[in-house]
């Protein structure tokens, strides 16, 4: 490229004849309508679009920082079916690139929306391929996934690493959003295992060009602060990536697939909420309490009066069950039963053998014994029972977010686990409990037994309130404790987000797509689920 009095001189190829198109300023239309004119094409405006070397269409926001790209190769302007071709290349700069352009005549079949994704996906997996083909450990990369099927986080890890690096080093430390994307294309591609099926394209825990994150997103940011490059805008970039997702989770209003026969008026539901907190018989308060449920909606969304929700119906304290059928008039039975159901058939098995596969720390080893014991009949008397172990196991292999300057800061999965369940031995005072609770607004398990794995009694725990189980099985009082957190619209607790995530979005179902992911959740799900 070379500039007189503002003016780009841009080196153009069309078959044979080689022209230079002049422009005032690096914009899509107007480079269009000079090529146009220069080579003599009549001028169109419907159904134009240019695409870079990778086949992915560029628009008018990426088209000045792809021309200014010194590494740009051949731009294909298309139209009707026919194209029209240049090499888009500073006049300084890599000029052997017009000597490899074809200038042969190339018929174009218009692209359908799969042949085009086919293409990339194509074109995307032999870009990842070929870079790990080319790179000192890229065949070890590739040999663990065809022996596994998947890839360890240390794997995972050094590829993304090695990818980063390639992108960054054809495109400066700040690659367009496409380029991005067409690596992340090309990670799924090559290694379709690693696809997450509950997101829109497989491979957004990689790269997501609608809020900036992933893994390579994540990997290009240190690589950026590491060389002191565009430091205000990546920390922009990340706040907005960082972001808290409120479409969907436990404090979203929604729909309830319950509607009464009747609704009630004012004065019917104040008296049957004054009947409930003084009757003796368990089938009227549970009908009452189906029948105040969408006044109690509204209790629990109004930050005014959320925090009045159980002084105002104080029988979820004594009356077991109260948790369960609140969810279920939001939900239904159908996604009410899914974790009891999927968990143990689906779920567990697959999370103690990703696990196994995590590095050995002694909590780690306890919980992995514990949800599965030896198959010779030796008893294992320690630590929690099978079903609640497995659970958390989950907190190791989705741990924790860094919790930046929050206090405290990094947290393991094993200090994490005491934000979600609390054991007791029988004979504690429950009510002393409570009132030494000091901080802890979210709900958690206070697990009340002669031992871990010996457990008689479950409570929820919810601002200085004991909520009692229904279920005496570890495994059923996590679900109603999950529950909870829906029932009386309360955010989960922050060390334990990603596995809460997890949990809503993979094993019940619910609201997929609306709530924000973490890549780790996203990549624990494609490695479960395949």
């Amino acid at each position: 490229m070379s500039s007189d009095s503002g003016n780009m001189l841009l080196k153009t190829k069309l078959g044979d004849v080689q022209k230079f198109v002049r422009i005032t300023e690096p914009n899509l239309k107007e480079f269009l309508v000079a090529a146009f004119a220069k080579f003599g094409v009549p001028a169109v405006t419907e159904g134009v679009k240019v695409v870079d070397s990778s086949g992915t269409e560029l628009d008018e926001d990426v088209f000045e920082d792809v021309v200014m790209n010194p590494s740009t190769g051949v731009l294909t302007i298309k139209y009707d079916s026919e194209s029209v071709s240049k090499v888009a290349s500073p006049e300084a700069s890599q000029p052997s690139s017009l000597n490899s352009w074809d200038s042969g005549d190339t018929d174009i079949i218009p692209d359908s929306p799969s042949r085009k994704r086919q293409r990339l996906d194509a074109e995307a997996k032999h870009l990842v391929e070929s870079v790990l083909t080319n790179k000192p450990g890229g065949e070890r990369i590739i040999n663990e996934y065809s022996r596994t099927k998947s890839l360890t986080d240390e794997t995972r890890r050094k590829m993304v690493n090695m990818l980063a690096a390639d992108m960054t080093e054809k495109n400066g430390t700040s690659p367009p959003r496409q380029v991005k994307e067409m690596y992340a294309r090309g990670i799924v591609s090559l290694f379709p295992y690693l696809s997450d099926p509950f997101s829109k394209n497989g491979y957004e825990h990689y790269y997501d060009g609608e809020s900036g994150t992933g893994y390579l997103a994540w990997r290009i940011k240190t690589i950026q602060r590491s060389t002191a490059k565009d430091r205000r805008s990546s920390f922009g970039e990340s706040a907005k990536g960082s972001s808290e997702d409120v479409s969907g989770g436990p404090t979203v209003r929604r729909e309830s697939e319950f509607v009464p026969e009747t609704a009630l008026t004012e004065d019917e539901c104040n008296e049957a909420i004054s009947l409930m907190k003084h009757s003796a018989d368990e089938d009227i308060v549970k009908k009452k309490m189906k029948l105040t449920f969408e006044h109690r909606r509204n209790m629990v969304l109004d930050p005014q009066q959320s925090s009045n929700i159980l002084s105002e119906f104080p029988r979820f304290k004594d009356i077991k069950g109260l948790v369960e059928q609140d969810f279920i008039q939001m939900f239904g039975e159908g996604i009410s039963s899914k974790l009891l159901e999927r968990w143990p058939v689906m779920f567990k098995k697959k999370v103690i053998q990703q696990c196994r596969k995590l590095p050995s720390t002694s909590e780690l080893e306890e919980l992995l014994l514990a949800a599965d014991p030896p198959e010779n009949g030796t008893e294992v008397d320690f630590g929690w029972d099978s079903d609640l172990s497995s659970v958390l196991l989950l907190l190791h292999l989705i741990p924790p977010s860094a919790q930046g300057r929050k206090r405290p800061g990094k947290v393991s999965a094993s200090q994490a686990e005491k934000h979600l369940v609390v054991f007791k031995k029988t004979g504690t005072n429950i009510q002393e409990h409570l009132d030494a609770i000091t901080s802890q607004a979210q709900p958690y398990l206070l697990a009340v037994g002669v031992k871990k794995n010996t457990i008689h009694q479950f409570f929820i725990i919810l601002d200085k309130n004991a909520i009692p189980c229904r279920s005496t099985s570890s495994l059923g009082a996590f679900d109603e404790l999950f529950k909870a957190h829906f029932v009386f619209g309360t955010s989960y607790n922050s060390m334990l987000h990603n596995m809460y995530t997890f949990i809503q979005t993979t094993v019940y179902n619910i609201d997929v797509g609306k709530v924000k992911e973490s890549p780790r959740v996203s990549e624990v799900r494609a490695r479960l689920l395949r």
